[in-house]
C-alpha cells in the first residue's frame, strides 16, 4: 500500500513539474514576443526609420512552437502593411510630382503633354490603390486573416486578437492619413486640369524666359486659378 502510495505522489509530482514547466515555456514565448513587439513600436516611431532594421526584425522568429505562428502571422501582417506604406511614400517623394508645373517640364514635354498626362494618371490610379490598401489592413478581418488559416487552438487566436491586434479599427489614425491622401489626389487632379488645359490650348501660350505667356486673359486667368488652388 504504501509502495502504492509513493508511486501515486511521484506520478503526481511528475505532472505537477510538467505543468509548471509548461506554464513557465508559455510565459517565456509570451515575454518573448511581447518585447520584440515593443522593439518594433520603437524602430517604427523613432525620429529616422531605419527600413534595413525593421525588415530584419519582421523576417526573423525569435519563439518556438505555435507562438512562432502567432508571431509569423503578426510579423507578416506588419510587413505587408510596411510594404504598401514604403509605396505611398515613395509617389509622395517623386520628384515627378513636385516637377509637372515647372518651365522645364513644359518645354520638355508640352505641347502635348503625353508622358506628364500618363504620370498624372498611373499616380492617381496608385494612389488611390494604396490608400484603399492601407485602410483595409485597418480592419480587424484584414488583421485576423494572417491568422485564421494555420489550425491554431483558441488561446493562440484570441492572444494575437486581443493582445497583438487589439482594437484596431478605433483610434488608429487612418482619417487623418485618409485626409491627407485625398488632398494629394485633389492635387494631381488640378495637375491634370492644368495640363489638359495647356494641351488643347496649345497656340495660346508660349515659354518666354522662366515664365508662362498666355495670348488671351481668359486663359491666364484661368491658369492663375488653378495654380491658387494648389
Amino acid at each position: 500500500m504504501k509502495k502504492a502510495l509513493k508511486i501515486i505522489l511521484f506520478i503526481a509530482l511528475f505532472i505537477v513539474i510538467i505543468i509548471s514547466s509548461l506554464i513557465i515555456w508559455d510565459l517565456i514565448q509570451e515575454n518573448k514576443l511581447n518585447k520584440e513587439l515593443v522593439y518594433i513600436s520603437e524602430i517604427t516611431d523613432a525620429e529616422e526609420i531605419d527600413i534595413e532594421e525593421i525588415y530584419k526584425v519582421l523576417n526573423r522568429t525569435i519563439t518556438k512552437g505555435d507562438y512562432k505562428e502567432v508571431e509569423k502571422s503578426f510579423k507578416n501582417y506588419l510587413k505587408d502593411n510596411f510594404d504598401n506604406t514604403l509605396k505611398i511614400a515613395d509617389i509622395l517623394n517623386d520628384e515627378n510630382l513636385v516637377n509637372i508645373l515647372t518651365i522645364e517640364n513644359y518645354l520638355k514635354d508640352g505641347k502635348d503633354f503625353i508622358k506628364s498626362k500618363q504620370y498624372i494618371n498611373d499616380t492617381k490610379n496608385k494612389l488611390n490603390e494604396y490608400k484603399n490598401t492601407y485602410l483595409e489592413f485597418f480592419t480587424e478581418e484584414k488583421a485576423m486573416s494572417y491568422i485564421n488559416d494555420k489550425n491554431l487552438d483558441k488561446y493562440y487566436i484570441e492572444l494575437y486578437k486581443k493582445e497583438y491586434v487589439g482594437d484596431i479599427e478605433h483610434d488608429n489614425g487612418t482619417e487623418e492619413v485618409e485626409k491627407s491622401l485625398n488632398e494629394i489626389l485633389e492635387i494631381l487632379n488640378t495637375y491634370e486640369e492644368i495640363i489638359n488645359m495647356l494641351s488643347n490650348n496649345q497656340e495660346e501660350w508660349t515659354i518666354e524666359g522662366s515664365y508662362i505667356v498666355f495670348n488671351r486673359d481668359e486663359l491666364s486667368n484661368k491658369y492663375d486659378e488653378l495654380i491658387n488652388k494648389l
